[in-house]
């Protein structure tokens, strides 16, 4: 029998991943949580026998074999850690929550205490498979360029720095580490924390946030050097509904759910 999926969120990424999960041939979709006013829109959008629920416990009732997070950094703090001390795999999109190493180690002891795995998609960048190759071999410097249209940036600290409407040139107004920028952008930058922890660590690994009114949709370059080699890969993608996530965030999650039921892996 097919594995049942649930999902934490139905934004953005919630709704193609779901749309995606019914199209059938993989993972079933068995459950959703969602805000109380988000309900009514739910259970219109989907067949009745997905279970829309506004609690964790009720989501959980539904025996998923994965959970997947699409719901912010505050939603891996909320339920990551109830999610994996109930045996239950939990995927991440919201990676900067793990900037908190209260966060990281606490789900990291309920994932040890029942075997459940803490999963890391690609998300909306390229590259990991040969980051993680370089990092075998022995990594020296990651950098990590995150360039979005100036109004992708609004809501975060760097309005109170840059007129992002009236923004006419590239504007790099971010450089340190990936733990910084993941705490600092919680929307925008969760893939910062995912190459760090794919890299050097959150510490070591440098990362560049930048506005850019040229920009039309967003782009992620990873450039890293090892004894081995040099790497330099750059994902340009278009936004989302929400300009602050990229398109292909949801089908990199669609991908990697996918792959837990594939006969041919890659």
């Amino acid at each position: 029998m097919a594995e049942s999926v649930a999902i934490v969120g139905y934004g953005a990424i919630g709704e193609v991943l779901a749309a995606g999960l019914l199209e059938g041939g993989g993972p079933r979709l068995s459950a959703v949580l969602v805000r109380p006013r988000q309900v009514e829109e739910a259970r219109a959008s989907l067949p009745a026998g997905v279970a829309v629920v506004t609690a964790l416990g009720d989501l959980l009732a539904c025996r998923p074999g994965l959970v997947v997070e699409s719901a912010g950094q505050g939603a891996v703090r909320e339920h990551g850690t109830e999610v994996l001390a109930a045996g239950v795999d939990l995927m991440v999109v919201s990676t900067g929550a793990l900037a908190d190493d209260a966060v990281l180690n606490a789900l990291q002891g309920a994932a040890a205490g029942t075997g459940a795995r803490i999963l890391i998609p690609a998300g909306a960048i390229a590259g990991l498979d040969g980051l993680g190759s370089l990092k075998a071999a022995g990594l020296v410097s990651v950098t990590y360029t995150s360039t979005k249209p100036p109004l992708a940036w609004r809501g975060t600290p760097t309005e109170e720095t840059l007129d992002l409407a009236g923004l006419r040139e590239r504007t790099v107004f971010f450089e340190g580490s990936a733990r910084e920028a993941a705490l600092r952008y919680p929307k925008n930058a969760n893939l910062a924390a995912t190459v760090a922890l794919a890299g050097l660590g959150l510490d070591r690994t440098e990362v560049r946030l930048v506005a850019d009114p040229a920009a039309s949709g967003n782009t992620g370059t990873i450039e890293a050097s090892s004894e081995i080699g040099d790497m330099t890969v750059v994902m340009a993608g278009r936004a989302s509904a929400n300009p602050k996530t990229s398109a292909s965030t949801a089908f990199s999650l669609l991908h990697a759910v996918r792959s837990r039921s594939a006969t041919l892996v890659i």
